[in-house]
């Protein structure tokens, strides 16, 4: 059994061990083997308890400090870029304040010191979360004369500095880098770079990302470490239908210590393919997929290339390594679309499937039309084609085409087939008021901060039709996260025209994040 004496300043005397029972016998006590009389301090005479050391707390600290050696002040680093702490000697972690990881790491400060007693528990002591200040109450225990044991209980001061790590140290050089990947894409339109820019912003891609540069056919990534780079090459496999190629250049070795300093280079090419894009397929390609035409429109890219027979209304998925395997370009380039009047429409209802066909599209209707080009009204001319969009048209309905009839195609599949199986006109989509659906688009995206070379009128035009690309094509749209603009009143989802509309069900709130209630730096460290 053991007595507790406590004095000031959290200092407290446990006394291990019994009194000897002779002092018991000849004072009478009987029943118990401890002595309940007090006894004198040798130092100043105070009564206390009996103790081995037989002083009393005031005098025993006078004598004895088992805090001594521990420091009560200790600086930790903080880096506010990344919100890390630095452990020595160099490692940088992530830590929530008073959570068990920055507790164990203000204990590794004081590592050295503490080995020379016990501890008996370690806390928090709250503080502002601006104040840069972190407390750690302590109570440890040692052992000291003839056997005595004190405990004490104090507070450590820990002085939050900052200090930028080594790997915001090189985000903000915006020049050191190790690895670099090159996305390009072989295409005079941009429609998958903007897809693609989306997905990167959903999933968090861009984070790990030095500084990101937009050039005149693609995007550069830097990265710090190629593992980064790896992760970004691997992701975009999943997303779009693509290859690479890696290099890496020797920029410094060590031959004593035998290692070696490289930046590596991913060079990562994109189908050249976009949406809305004509495009005629080899025979055994056109074979391999059910028999369908070659002459096919490009509906969308995703992590696949789909594409439709505008005859048939076939629809088939080719993925990258099936497209490098029988590449095919597009026919028309997308500035060579023109504007057709729809003069007569009629829906095909019985659909001749030949053997072998593959899968038919249920979102689309097979219609015959008859068009004439808006630039040609003051003739009779008049183009007869089957297409896709027969659930859309209407006569006197305007729509976006290419004249295949009248256009110069240099493509080696075109050249070999029946002029008979070249349609006079396809179809892309239905035209509709630019101006007015802009005016009423109220909802936003949110772009990737990157270094412009030069944007033009044209890039504008083509972030353009992107959006009208979200507006008309849902597969596209449920993988891209969609804002809503508060400035622009809530309308209906359809407007006069018909012009499809995203509804406000598939929008989300923009949440902007401007000061914190613990004042400046507490808002800097939200993410």
């Amino acid at each position: 059994m053991g007595f507790h004496h406590v004095g000031q300043a959290g200092l407290e005397l446990i006394i291990s061990g019994d009194v000897p029972a002779s002092a018991s016998q000849s004072a009478g006590i009987t029943g118990g083997s401890h002595c309940n009389w007090p006894s004198l301090c040798c130092e100043c005479g105070v009564p206390i308890s009996p103790n081995p050391a037989n002083i009393c707390v005031a005098c025993l600290r006078s004598k004895v400090d088992i805090s001594q050696g521990i420091p009560k002040q200790v600086s930790v680093s903080f880096c506010k870029q990344c919100q890390r702490y630095f452990q020595p000697p160099g490692t940088w972690i992530q830590c929530a304040l008073e959570s068990r990881e920055l507790l164990a790491l203000c204990l590794k400060k004081i590592k050295a010191p503490l080995s020379k007693v016990r501890l008996v528990d370690a806390g928090f002591v709250w503080t502002e979360p601006h104040s840069k200040r972190l407390k750690v109450k302590l109570t440890i225990q040692k052992e000291v004369m003839n056997g005595a044991i004190l405990q004490q209980v104090f507070v450590v001061d820990y002085v939050v500095q900052s200090q930028m790590c080594g790997d915001c140290h090189r985000v903000e050089a915006k020049d050191f880098w190790k690895a670099v990947i090159q996305v390009r894409q072989k295409t005079l339109h941009k429609k998958t770079f903007y897809y693609l820019e989306q997905l990167i912003l959903k999933y968090g891609m861009h984070q790990n990302t030095l500084r990101i540069k937009e050039i005149h056919d693609g995007l550069d990534f830097y990265y710090s470490s190629k593992q980064h780079a790896q992760k970004m090459v691997e992701f975009l496999q999943c997303t779009v239908p693509c290859r690479y190629k890696a290099s890496q250049r020797l920029i410094s070795q060590d031959i004593h210590s035998n290692t070696y300093n490289y930046k590596s280079t991913f060079s990562v090419e994109i189908v050249p393919v976009c949406k809305d894009n004509v495009v005629c397929l080899s025979p055994k390609l056109a074979q391999s997929l059910g028999n369908m035409n070659q002459i096919c429109v490009c509906i969308r890219v995703t992590s696949a290339i789909h594409l439709i027979d505008p005859n048939t209304l076939q629809v088939a998925d080719i993925d990258g390594s099936t497209f490098w395997s029988h590449p095919f370009n597009s026919l028309c380039h997308p500035k060579q679309l023109e504007e057709f009047i729809v003069m007569e429409c009629s829906i095909v209802r019985d659909i001749k499937r030949t053997a072998g066909a593959g899968m038919i599209s249920k979102k689309h209707a097979l219609g015959e039309v008859w068009v004439q080009k808006t630039s040609e009204m003051n003739t009779d001319k008049q183009y007869f084609c089957r297409t896709h969009l027969g659930h859309l048209l209407n006569p006197g309905d305007l729509v976006l085409g290419f004249d295949l009839a009248n256009c110069n195609l240099n493509d080696e599949h075109v050249n070999k087939m029946n002029s008979d199986r070249v349609p006079d006109v396809v179809l892309i989509k239905k035209s509709y008021d630019r101006t007015k659906r802009q005016r009423r688009r109220n909802w936003k995206l949110k772009e990737l901060a990157r270094e412009r070379e030069n944007m033009d009128t044209d890039d504008e035009r083509q972030y353009q039709d992107f959006l009208e690309d979200l507006e008309e094509d849902e597969a596209i749209r449920k993988n891209v996260n969609i804002y809503r603009d508060s400035t622009i009143p809530v309308e209906s989802d359809t407007d006069d025209e018909g012009a499809p509309r995203i509804s406000l069900a598939e929008m989300l709130e923009d949440l902007h994040i401007s000061q914190d209630a613990t004042g400046e730096e507490g808002a800097s460290m939200m993410t």
